[in-house]
């Protein structure tokens, strides 16, 4: 299980997995000088409810993994994920959808950078 930490103290457990899909898509966004929102439901276990952070380029952004090996990239996840950072309620996890394996389309490309 990894984290998610933000300005030091706000942190958020994802797998690494998922984590690691999430890096990618903040990264891109971050690079290009796209701030944005990312949203997570807290666990029930730290009285539930919700937590959105503001994401710029002067963010304090740390990724810590639990394992040592980099997870296989679904690029489908990646383009699903893109998709809500662009959308106005901003990043929020999506289940993984399941990896096509066809050629990457420029169209495809262009979704995932942005």
């Amino acid at each position: 299980m990894g984290q998610f930490i933000y300005e030091g103290n706000v942190k958020h457990e994802l797998e690494d997995r998922a984590l690691a899909h999430v890096q990618l898509v903040i990264s891109a966004k971050l690079r290009r000088g796209e701030p944005f929102p990312f949203s997570w439901r807290e666990d029930v276990s730290i009285g539930g409810g919700r937590t959105t952070v503001w994401l710029h380029a002067g963010s304090a952004l740390v990724f810590k993994y639990y394992g040592s090996r980099r997870p296989a990239i679904n690029r489908a996840w990646v383009d699903a994920l893109a998709f809500t950072a662009n959308s106005p309620t901003g990043l929020h996890v999506v289940p993984e959808p399941a990896d096509s394996g066809a050629p990457r389309t420029p169209a495809a490309d262009s979704l995932a950078t942005r």
